[in-house]
């Protein structure tokens, strides 16, 4: 599965550039959500997404790279994101925001940062539809895909199939042709990419056609 990030996207054409993903063919968005506080830079709130929820009919992903992010959590439901991604870093009580987010009837997903270890999240994975590892320290596009998160990964795998868990694994940051395959071997099987659909070589499309036939190739 491909999920864009619509970081890189060119904001005063919002509307057009989903658009334009959903027509080049990628299964999902990521709203990649900052509060200049978790990490060092600001994007966008949820009347932003509310404004563009009409636009388009793909997933909505909401990433929440924000400290105590509880008391937004409806927020994000309303305005249309039927996943949403809190960092266990930032929250106090991963356990209780999980359960929070499946109360208001959506997907419940987990962040790691490229230096939390697995272990973090080791006994949440039931209250789990995603977990997300990150290959770069979030807060910006366009960086360089950490190697070095491929073996987090592929414990990740082993521990979701030796518990026989349905959740989907995630990666983000550095994700584009040269790097997709490498975290597919590794069990990954959700892929976000920013940069690499934004910019590069043919249309939009070729680049999805690209980079999802790379993943496939390279599939654990």
């Amino acid at each position: 599965m491909l999920v864009a990030s619509v970081l890189p996207a060119n904001f005063a054409d919002l509307g057009g550039q989903l658009q334009e993903l959903e027509k080049a063919g990628v299964d999902r968005v990521q709203w990649d959500v900052m509060d200049g506080r978790f990490v060092p830079n600001l994007t966008f709130g949820p009347d932003v997404i509310a404004a563009t929820r009409g636009l388009v009919g793909l997933g909505f992903e909401a990433h929440l790279m924000v400290e105590d992010p509880d008391p937004m959590l409806p927020r994000w439901v309303d305005a249309g994101c039927e996943i949403v991604i809190v960092h266990a870093e930032a929250t106090t009580h991963l356990h209780r925001t999980l359960g929070r987010i499946n109360e208001l009837g959506v997907r419940a997903g987990v962040a790691l940062n490229p230096a939390t270890p697995l272990a973090a999240v080791e006994y949440v994975l039931d209250l789990l539809d995603l977990l997300l590892v990150m290959t770069v320290n979030p807060g910006f596009g366009g960086q360089r895909y950490l190697a070095g998160m491929e073996p987090k990964i592929a414990a990740a795998r082993a521990e979701i199939d030796r518990r026989g868990l349905d959740i989907e694994l995630e990666v983000d940051g550095g994700i584009g042709t040269g790097t997709i395959g490498a975290a597919a071997r590794a069990g990954a099987t959700v892929f976000c990419a920013g940069s690499a659909l934004f910019n590069g070589p043919g249309t939009m499309a070729d680049r999805v056609t690209a980079l999802r036939a790379v993943a496939t190739a390279e599939a654990a």
